[in-house]
């Protein structure tokens, strides 16, 4: 049984700073996002073999792998298209079995320039996914999309058509991704409302469940019958994010 988190954790050296950490020991593999780390940590931490992505700005963006299976390779870009990432957001991480894709995607709510950058990087992701797929069947993509797809993924839908995050043009790239022939793997097991893994922190969100799904794990279609679970870890603190977890035997 492989078992893999995703969590944005909104700065890595508080959440490690905590004591709410106890649930990790049982993961295999976990893709942290906005680990905002302006250097490396150590190499062997927590009982984990650790990865990174460093921003080019200190203490902003990046993220990190902790794996306790050994790597083929790892690279921070996506490499099939030579985007150049200066922002610390994508690891690349080549197991024994599978691919593993560690994604940080761009928030588009500061502006207009910004909202094109994500939407530039998702294409970029859906070229780098047409590519590997030829010569790597079993992919999994962990991370913060930034984009809830569905209205029964956010808790205020109508109130947000237009804002960034819930917009169509952002909402048809998650499509596209699943078109390609990945599955939302929370979805495969969950169809019902209210669950959620971003909450806003200054409106007190979290107790009132006012949320988003916007972190996903994500598996091709070739993995799908090893699939049997996925969750969304909504009672573990320390960001305004929570991880979502998946199980599967390889």
């Amino acid at each position: 049984m492989l078992k893999i988190a995703s969590w944005n954790v909104n700065g890595l050296r508080a959440v490690l700073t905590r004591d709410n950490l106890n649930w990790i020991k049982d993961y295999d593999i976990i893709g942290v996002q906005e680990s905002k780390l302006s250097d490396k940590l150590a190499s062997d931490l927590l009982g984990f073999n650790v990865f990174y992505s460093l921003a080019q700005k200190k203490g902003y963006s990046g993220v990190t792998l902790f794996t306790k299976i050994p790597p083929v390779d790892v690279c921070a870009s996506f490499t099939k298209t030579g985007y150049k990432d200066s922002e610390g957001r994508i690891l690349k991480t080549y197991f024994k079995d599978f691919l593993l894709y560690n994604i940080y995607f761009p928030n588009g709510k500061k502006d207009n320039d910004r909202l094109k950058f994500k939407l530039d990087f998702y294409e970029v992701l859906l070229a780098e996914l047409v590519l590997e797929l030829k010569s790597n069947p079993n992919i999994i993509i962990m991370g913060d999309f930034n984009t809830a797809h569905k209205p029964i993924d956010l808790a205020r839908p109508k109130d947000n058509e237009s804002v960034s995050g819930f917009l169509i043009e952002e909402r048809i790239l998650i499509d596209r991704i699943l078109d390609l022939g990945f599955t939302d793997t929370f979805r495969h097991f969950n169809q019902e409302p209210n669950h959620y893994t971003w909450w806003h922190l200054r409106t007190n969100a979290r107790s009132r469940n006012v949320g988003w799904r916007i972190d996903y794990i994500m598996t091709s279609h070739s993995l799908t019958q090893s699939l049997t679970d996925a969750a969304i870890l909504s009672d573990v603190m320390g960001s305004d994010h929570c991880p979502v977890t998946l199980d599967l035997k390889l």
